[in-house]
């Protein structure tokens, strides 16, 4: 697994990317337009065009940035400690939600759409994978550091990207942001048992 590109935006760029940010978590992915983007981005319709020739174009690059961030989270911590590194995971997956939960549903309502829209599944799979290899990585070091049991690294991986995903979802789709607390624990359960 290769990392994302090394996109670098221009100064328009993130602000667009910004105000997309922000109309996402204003209106939903539902009532999404470039009029509303443009008006987070406090210049004209044309001026987002000028850059974004469709909503869908805009929303790809959106998805490229929300990863690049990700990466960025990850790749800014300074412990190689591979039990520590797993813990930052979690809580990148199973915490920071929490204080998002308009953007939660945004992206629950993007990803609907990924069998119907390539560019949006290209993404989702792209993070989705990038995601697996992080975990995946942070295991496998673990076995190798002697810290963590010796596992089939893969197996674990799904599993707990099957916790994440399914916490997200009730979060979402049930309003019930427990679901990430209680995953957040059943992940440091499923991590001691078998792991440890």
């Amino acid at each position: 697994m290769t990392e994302p590109s090394d996109r670098t935006l221009s100064e328009p760029d993130e602000a667009i990317m910004e105000a997309t940010y922000r109309a996402l978590r204003k209106h939903g992915y539902a009532d999404l337009t470039i009029k509303r983007i443009a008006a987070e981005y406090g210049k004209s319709t044309a001026a987002v065009h000028y850059h974004y020739d469709t909503k869908d174009e805009l929303l790809a690059a959106f998805l490229d940035y929300l990863l690049d961030q990700f990466v960025d989270s990850i790749h800014d911590v300074a412990t190689t400690d591979p039990e520590d590194r797993l813990e930052l995971l979690l809580d990148e997956l199973l915490v920071k939600p929490q204080e998002n939960p308009d953007l939660s549903i945004a992206l629950l309502e993007m990803r609907s759409q990924a069998p119907y829209k390539a560019a949006f599944s290209e993404r989702f799979q792209q993070n989705d994978e990038y995601i697996r290899y992080m975990l995946k990585a942070v295991i496998n070091h673990g076995i190798d550091e002697g810290v963590f049991d010796d596992v089939d690294a893969d197996h674990v991986t799904r599993s707990l990207m099957t916790i994440v995903d399914g916490a997200r979802t009730r979060a979402v789709v049930l309003d019930e942001v427990e679901a990430l607390e209680t995953a957040r624990r059943t992940a440091n359960e499923y991590v001691d048992a078998m792991l440890r």
